[in-house]
């Protein structure tokens, strides 16, 4: 063999030696490059890279999610990162390996989530299914929502939020056991908690806000500003009295408020509707015109007169002496509170807030009562039945009449 064919061998040796020193041993739980070589119905061969063998994924390792079609997922030629199950194929030269690509993308979904968790940070999921006591949303990873984290309220069927895609806060997070808590209620209280406290600060007393009436109680409204609820008192739903309030708003009605006072410190809001609602003495001449009749309720009586509501939150006077045509001693003689009557307007005084009325003005006046006297007739006593003449009786002073 000559010297160059000696050299020749040698290179060929080195070279076969330095291609077997850099085929890389592939071990259980290795992360390694794959080359899709074949894709067969339920499984892709692949060619790991640097290693000189073949590993095989299954359909169900390709991703996280379920898959239908493994041609969307994957094609021939994609190069894809793969951590190493385990070995198959152990009579084979070079063996073969089972690889996965859904347990290395949940470990980087694990990893993410650890540190989104870490700090605090709210993420984002589509809901995937909903099951016996809650949601169960696809982060990369299953994650479950219990049913009591859902929203702020109850919620009677989940079915409607399959599809939707939520905003969540990371309860507890547990890798080794794939545990994942969320919960949406949690965001949803924050999000209102930050919105409070924008409306305590921005608002003011005077301002005028729309809200919608959130609840009712016996003794107000609670409105819903967008964030926070301010209550409106009884008494400042309209200017006409108003028993209860359910009897002037209903629970998802929207109104106009006019802001009373706020105090951040409790986080109170008092609200007033009548104060954006035209007063009940606005435009009453034109309303109770001098001679205008109207229809009233007798509200209060007082020993000289009866107080009549003519508008809401409007009351004018009818006089005693304008009551009726007839004396009478008091008021309650001929009327009673909660009475309706006809009224006729006398006077307006708008500044003053008064109107006087009268009932009698719309009554006919009874005809005067023809008072007939008889004729006196003088009687003669006879002397014997008194034992006096009348000289007797009248002498005294007919004397007393004649010395003057």
């Amino acid at each position: 063999m000559t010297e160059l064919e000696n050299n020749q061998v040698e290179n060929a040796n080195e070279s076969m030696e330095d291609a077997l020193n850099s085929v890389q041993e592939v071990k259980v739980g290795d992360i390694v490059k794959g080359e899709v070589l074949v894709i067969e119905d339920k499984q892709a061969v692949v060619g790991i890279e640097g290693a000189g063998v073949e590993g095989v994924v299954p359909t169900k390792e390709l991703s996280t999610l379920p898959v239908e079609d493994i041609n969307e997922v994957i094609k021939v030629g994609d190069i894809l990162d793969l951590v190493v199950i385990t070995t198959i194929g152990k009579d084979k030269e070079n063996g073969s390996y089972l690889l996965s690509k859904r347990r290395l993308d949940a470990k980087k979904v694990w990893e993410d989530i650890e540190k989104d968790f870490e700090e605090g940070k709210i993420i984002e999921a589509p809901v995937t299914n909903v099951v016996k006591g809650g949601l169960v949303v696809d982060v990369g990873v299953r994650g479950f929502v219990p049913a009591s984290m859902v929203e702020d309220h109850f919620v009677d069927d989940f079915e409607s939020y399959k599809g939707q895609t939520l905003t969540f806060k990371i309860i507890e997070i547990e890798p080794s056991e794939n545990r994942l808590i969320l919960s949406h209620k949690a965001v949803v209280e924050a999000e209102k908690a930050s919105k409070k406290a924008d409306l305590l600060e921005s608002i003011k007393e005077g301002d005028k806000l729309e809200g919608t009436v959130a609840r009712l109680t016996d003794f107000g409204a609670f409105v819903d500003l967008g964030g926070i609820d301010g209550l409106v008192h009884v008494s400042e739903i309209s200017h006409a009295h108003v028993a209860k309030p359910s009897d002037a708003l209903s629970v998802g009605d929207k109104v106009e408020v006019a802001v009373l006072s706020v105090d951040p410190t409790k986080e109170r809001v008092s609200l007033s509707i009548k104060d954006t609602l035209p007063g009940p003495w606005a435009n009453i001449e034109e309303k109770a015109a001098k001679d205008t009749v109207l229809d009233g309720t007798v509200k209060r009586l007082t020993s000289f007169g009866a107080f009549v509501e003519v508008f809401p939150g409007v009351e004018g006077l009818v006089h005693i002496s304008q009551i009726s045509h007839k004396h009478i001693a008091t008021p309650h003689e001929v009327l009673s509170e909660g009475e309706q009557v006809q009224v006729k307007v006398l006077d307006v005084s708008p500044e003053e807030h008064r109107i006087a009325l009268s009932i009698k003005a719309l009554e006919e006046k009874p005809e005067a009562e023809v008072v007939v006297e008889e004729e006196e007739e003088s009687y003669e006593l006879p002397e014997e039945s008194t034992g006096f003449t009348m000289g007797d009786l009248l002498g005294d002073a007919l004397k007393d009449q004649e010395q003057e």
